[in-house]
């Protein structure tokens, strides 16, 4: 008798990384397991998120991770995931198990981030849990537009680096309060001054001492299509 096969165990996501002045959200799929094992969002070494960051908002991945967050919040951006949780078994989009995927309740978080005027989606997969699971029903804040961006996972290197970060500036320089206060700045040095001193967001996980979990649904899972 073959052994029974142990179902992979429920991954649970990270607590938003935002201030009540965010006008721009970036939103992944789900943590991979670099970035679950490391408790920081983007932590594989080759993901080019920090380095895009690091030019935009001088957040870049040579600084400790609480300066970035410190540094994106500054620029008014915001970090999340459209899902709280799931089972994965291994580290990419496409291992996520359908049935399993539970998202992130994002009414009460857009209800206290009245001035986001951007969603970013790191990737396609993104993008399309948000549309499918969590957009229908849901209001966005006024004037908030979303736009897809190539996703900075190393699964995603077809897109050369220069492209990517083209694309990543257009979308931010708008709306990033980095652009709008010091717009002759050097990339990677905004003034130390802009830098609210405010910790790393816990991870998100069940009642059970893990962390707290701002925004999170306690329903039923989203199933897949």
């Amino acid at each position: 008798m073959k052994p029974r096969l142990q179902p992979p165990p429920r991954l649970h996501g990270f607590a938003p990384v935002a201030t009540a002045r965010a006008r721009v959200l970036i939103l992944g799929s789900m943590p991979g397991k670099a970035s679950l094992a490391a408790a920081q969002y983007y932590a594989h070494p080759q993901n080019q998120f920090w380095r895009i960051l690091g030019e935009l908002a001088g957040a870049g991945r040579e600084l400790p991770y609480p300066e970035r967050l410190r540094r994106l919040q500054a620029a008014g951006i915001a970090l999340w995931d459209v899902l709280a949780s799931c089972t994965r078994p291994g580290s990419l989009d496409a291992d996520i198990c359908p049935a399993s995927r539970m998202a992130n309740d994002f009414g009460p978080f857009f209800a206290a981030h009245p001035g986001l005027r951007r969603i970013c989606f790191n990737g396609a997969t993104a993008e399309a849990l948000f549309r499918r699971r969590v957009l229908p029903g849901l209001t966005l804040p006024p004037g908030c537009t979303v736009r897809r961006l190539p996703s900075t996972s190393p699964a995603h290197a077809a897109l050369p680096y220069a492209r990517k970060l083209e694309l990543w500036r257009d979308a931010l320089a708008p709306f990033s309060a980095r652009y709008r206060a010091s717009p002759g700045a050097p990339p990677n040095h905004p003034p130390a001054a802009a830098l609210p001193q405010l910790p790393a967001p816990p991870r998100q996980g069940p009642a059970d001492g893990r962390g707290s979990r701002p925004g999170r649904r306690r329903g039923a899972p989203v199933r897949g299509r």
